[in-house]
């Protein structure tokens, strides 16, 4: 192939390097001119002053032209200063990281040098990891980035930090993670061209300067003036943006021509590896991890955990089939002294990140083993939820199963969810949903699943296979179905109209009608529950937030002030940034821009009043609507607060009584019947019966929760030998 060639490849390595110096020094154009016309008025006036010593100009037009360019000189210049100043020292965006020494990873950093000398470009200066699925080079040669101890400037080096995900090297083999790092590796040629690098610089520089104004802290006059600065940052990023951005591309094309003379053949099937490792951490997060974060703990070895779940999926899946037989080569985890200490802070930037926390643990943020989980956070999850549960229940003053003083029972919850149902409710929307094509007038849209159209001849209100709903339609009344009942404005509706068209009134009344049927509620007990649920639970993630945020913030202080005092005593310390802890004895620092908690009384207001606004939401309010989650704890990050990339989607008010009803069954199944908590790997907690996992318990509960029909769920729960109307154990 033309790529692989020799000679190909030095033509196409050639091309992409040219074309991303070309695009450099169109960037710096942008600058120059930038420069250019801020320091014209000011050679104006130079050229006016000087022809008035010289004797040309002279009158008093000419001497009040001098000294209105001498003023506005002044003035650009002052406010070109003004914005240099901002832009050089603006602190540029940095990927939150793990910091690895060369203590702790000697053979991955001996890894990457031989890489670098096999591709001839300069090796990367550090190597940090990130959890995320992903690898590429970073600038840190910033004064705001640098390490205390680096004040002379470059003690560090020149060359850019690899930030590697972490993932990788629990899935990948040596050999892998090698054939994947080289395009990135390759990068740090390019990168070291002082024209590429100093384009990139401005690039950051304008980047870092636009986000100025959000910073805390500023008096509003300091603030006005960083506004008028970003603004003059957009206009420039603007003229420069696709400069740039084309820039990046020839950088990379020329990385990955270069890398091909290195291990491209394996290079190729560990970009199969690449795809899977993402899909496995992203279930892995989102199914596993997210739930035990919402419990206040976070997974100690995430990292560790992705092998687990890529291997279950290797085993249900076939496309997947055979990937998991890589597992008996090296990993490249091995390239690390101490995996374990890596994967703990990781895995706690992860929740960080990802849901927000303190940056170390305490009593409400503690760390779980996967083989503690089910106990854990499992058991404990669904404990919970279903004390919550009941509590509601207490709260609308719903009364007691059958043993109403025994304690807390499914049959309570299941009796209460069932007699909220209307009669014949359900059953007459399976009919309506069942009419036939030929029964549906010409004002309703034909097929199953509509009901039937109100002034059409499939019969009365009465008549089998109509629907009766009083309220159901907005428009005429079912029995009327004369012209002359009709407004005066549709009784010729020309030949624009045609009745039963889509935009016709019939057709408009029909859907009015299927807007209608939708907002009317199937279950209004369990409508009246959810919305109660909803409000319970914003409270106590507020309450809780604030708690946990406080006491993160004293951590944080007491943290800092012994980081001063040990600073004082002993100098300068290797650490990654400003206000980063320094590193443990393992030679792990941990995550890159961990600072501070904001002051709790913040984050506590803001979280009371999410609170308050939620907590309005009475039983009579529409649990069809989503309801916002409440934010979690807001922690300050290198790029604002975190977490920086949430992953608790929005659930409505039926999917959080589903969930509590869920936790209801699995702790009435483990206490009455041989049943247990477990982790599956790729759908997080899960119920075990029999030492198998119950995949078939979610329609049962929709059914009764939406429904109101408790049969599937009856049909279950004796199948399984749970018995319903025993108490349970609580929280």
């Amino acid at each position: 192939m033309y790529g692989v060639s020799g000679t190909g490849s030095v033509v196409a390595e050639e091309w992409g390097a040219r074309a991303a110096h070309s695009r450099a020094l169109a960037v710096l154009q942008v600058r120059g001119r930038a420069l250019g016309l801020a320091v014209l008025p000011a050679a104006v006036a130079v050229v006016l002053h000087a022809g008035g010593a010289a004797g040309h100009f002279t009158g008093s037009g000419w001497e009040a032209a001098r000294w209105a360019v001498t003023v506005l000189a002044a003035v650009v210049l002052v406010a070109a200063a003004a914005v240099t100043l901002v832009v050089v020292r603006a602190r540029p965006a940095a990927t939150p990281t793990v910091e690895l020494s060369e203590t702790a990873a000697p053979d991955l950093y001996r890894l990457v040098r031989d890489l670098a000398d096999r591709l001839g470009v300069p090796a990367p200066s550090a190597i940090a990891l990130t959890p995320d699925c992903d690898s590429w080079l970073e600038d840190r040669t910033h004064r705001a980035l640098r390490a205390p101890g680096d004040a002379g400037g470059r003690s560090s080096g020149s060359a850019p930090v690899l930030v590697m995900g972490s993932p990788f090297l629990w899935w990948m083999r040596v050999g892998e993670l090698r054939a994947i790092l080289a395009p990135v590796v390759a990068g740090t040629g390019p990168a070291a061209h002082p024209d590429i690098a100093a384009a990139r610089r401005f690039v950051r520089g304008l980047d870092a300067a636009v986000a100025v104004p959000a910073e805390p802290g500023l008096d509003p006059l300091r603030r006005l003036g960083a506004r008028g600065v970003a603004q003059v940052a957009r206009v420039l990023l603007r003229a420069c943006r696709t400069h740039a951005a084309e820039m990046e591309r020839g950088v990379a094309a020329a990385g990955s021509e270069r890398a091909q003379a290195v291990d491209y053949g394996v290079r190729i099937v560990a970009q199969e590896q690449v795809g899977l490792a993402y899909a496995g951490w992203d279930r892995l997060l989102t199914r596993v991890a997210l739930p035990a974060w919402r419990m206040g703990r976070w997974p100690a070895r995430l990292d560790a955990g992705v092998v687990s779940a890529l291997t279950e999926l290797s085993r249900r899946d076939r496309l997947a089939d055979g990937f998991s037989s890589r597992l008996g080569e090296r990993p490249a985890c091995d390239l690390l002294e101490e995996p374990g200490a890596v994967d703990e802070a990781t895995s706690l930037l992860a929740a960080r990140l990802f849901h927000g926390g303190p940056a170390e643990p305490c009593p409400d943020w503690s760390p779980v083993e996967w083989s503690q989980y089910p106990e854990e956070v499992v058991d404990r999850k669904w404990r919970t939820d279903a004390a919550r549960l009941h509590r509601v229940l207490d709260g609308l003053g719903v009364t007691g199963g059958p043993t109403p003083d025994d304690g807390p029972t499914l049959a309570r919850v299941i009796d209460h969810l069932t007699a909220g149902r209307p009669e014949g409710r359900a059953e007459g929307w399976t009919e309506s949903r069942a009419v036939d094509a030929d029964d549906v007038g010409p004002g309703c849209p034909t097929g199953p699943g509509y009901p039937p159209d109100p002034d059409g001849a499939a019969g009365g209100p009465d008549e089998p296979g109509a629907f009766a709903g009083p309220d159901a339609f907005a428009g005429p009344d079912p029995g009327a179905g004369t012209a002359s009942d009709a407004p005066a404005d549709l009784d010729d509706p020309g030949p624009s109209v045609v009745p039963g068209a889509p935009g016709s009134p019939d057709d408009l009344d029909a859907f009015d009608a299927l807007d209608a049927l939708d907002d009317e509620p199937v279950n209004p007990a369990a409508e009246a529950l959810a919305a109660a649920l909803s409000a319970l639970l914003a409270r106590e993630e507020a309450v809780r937030e604030a708690r946990v945020a406080a006491g993160a913030s004293g951590t944080a202080e007491a943290s800092k002030a012994s980081r001063n005092k040990s600073g004082t005593k002993s100098g300068s310390g290797a650490k990654s940034g400003p206000g980063a802890a320094p590193p443990s004895a393992s030679g792990v620092t941990p995550p890159s821009g961990a600072v501070a908690a904001p002051p709790s009384g913040a984050v506590a207001g803001a979280d009371s009043t999410t609170g308050a606004r939620l907590a309005g939401s009475g039983p009579g309010s529409d649990a069809d609507r989503a309801v916002p989650p409440p934010p979690p704890v807001v922690f300050s990050g290198p790029d604002g607060p975190l977490p920086l990339f949430p992953l608790q989607p929005p659930r409505s008010g039926r999917d959080l009584l589903a969930d509590h009803v869920t936790a209801m069954v699995c702790c009435a199944a483990v206490d009455t019947a041989e049943a247990a908590p477990g982790l599956d790997w790729l759908d997080g907690p899960s119920l075990l019966v029999g030492g198998e996992r119950a995949a078939d318990l979610g329609p049962r509960i929709l059914a009764l929760v939406e429904e109101g029909d408790p049969e599937p769920l009856r049909l279950w729960l004796a199948r399984t030998g749970v018995r319903p109307e025993k108490p349970v154990r609580l929280v």
